[in-house]
């Protein structure tokens, strides 16, 4: 594209002379730089926003400017954050209201408990290295349903999930083994958790043991050791449960699934990851891999 040539080339020459060079007006850069389109081009407020709406109505409310932003760009349709934060702005166009939500530990046990090996530490070199995990609960006019997750640090993605009307060991020992027979990692893998007592039980741990794990909690009363996961459900909550009446407890699976399946991992863009999806991230590094291995 010429302007994207131009954009490359502006830092050993002026943009008008490269303007004149491939003939494109300079403002028609600018507008392009700005994430814009030239004047003649460009979407006026009301087709603009008309997407947004639709963009918005779409994925129910999830995103704020910032996603609905990269969202639009995807879609072949240039705009800046500035014009879209106005336009959402002015038109009471806002994501999901964000509501903070109680933690599901029974840490009141007297089962042994790992140390907090990970400590912290969010950003693993690979997929297959670090996976966390962690309980959440949903109500329906059924009751209550629970939901446990396994969460790949590398590229925030639910590998593993289970989903149960109770809160017991046999809830996290399915979400790991569906994570295990998806991967199947090496040995030496750490599952980072809460000290609640379904990761604590016996069953969990010799689940663990059998895949080869190495086990790491959280420390005491302390959900920032598990942050990744505890933000996943967060989102989860804010922008899919908060606001929805799950009249069955089947209705509820459903949506959970729709959640995390095709729009969590496979849609859902990630501020941590560039704003890419979870699979498109593990996409590209799986790509940039076989890259490096053909140029060695």
């Amino acid at each position: 594209m010429k302007y994207a040539w131009i954009e490359a080339h502006e830092g050993f020459y002026g943009v008008g002379e490269l303007c004149r060079a491939l003939m494109v007006s300079p403002s028609g850069y600018r507008a392009w730089k700005r994430g814009g389109i030239p004047d003649r081009k460009r979407l006026t407020d009301v087709q603009m926003l008309t997407l947004i709406r639709a963009i918005h109505t779409e994925l129910k409310g999830a995103y704020g400017s910032p996603r609905i932003t990269k969202e639009l760009r995807d879609r072949g349709f240039p705009a800046s954050k500035e014009r879209v934060e106005r336009l959402m702005r002015e038109n009471g166009i806002r994501a999901r209201h964000k509501r903070r939500y109680k933690a599901t530990t029974d840490s009141k046990h007297s089962l042994p408990v790992a140390p907090n090996r990970l400590d912290r530490d969010f950003t693993p070199a690979a997929p297959n290295r670090v996976w966390t995990a962690d309980l959440t609960y949903i109500w329906t006019d059924e009751g209550w349903l629970y939901l446990a997750v396994v969460l790949d640090l590398f590229n925030r993605e639910i590998v593993g999930w289970s989903i149960k009307p109770r809160m017991t060991a046999d809830i996290v020992i399915d979400a790991l083994t569906m994570a295990w027979f998806r991967k199947k990692p090496a040995p030496g893998l750490m599952h980072h958790s809460d000290r609640g007592s379904q990761y604590a039980s016996h069953a969990f741990q010799a689940r663990l043991k059998e895949y080869g794990m190495v086990c790491s909690m959280s420390r005491k009363g302390n959900c920032w050791d598990n942050a990744p996961t505890e933000s996943f459900f967060n989102s989860l909550k804010n922008e899919r449960v908060h606001g929805t009446r799950y009249r069955t407890r089947a209705d509820a699976e459903a949506d959970l699934f729709d959640y995390i399946e095709p729009f969590y991992n496979r849609q859902r863009k990630h501020s941590t990851l560039g704003y890419a999806s979870p699979m498109k991230f593990l996409e590209r590094w799986i790509s940039s891999q076989h890259e490096q291995q053909l140029a060695a």
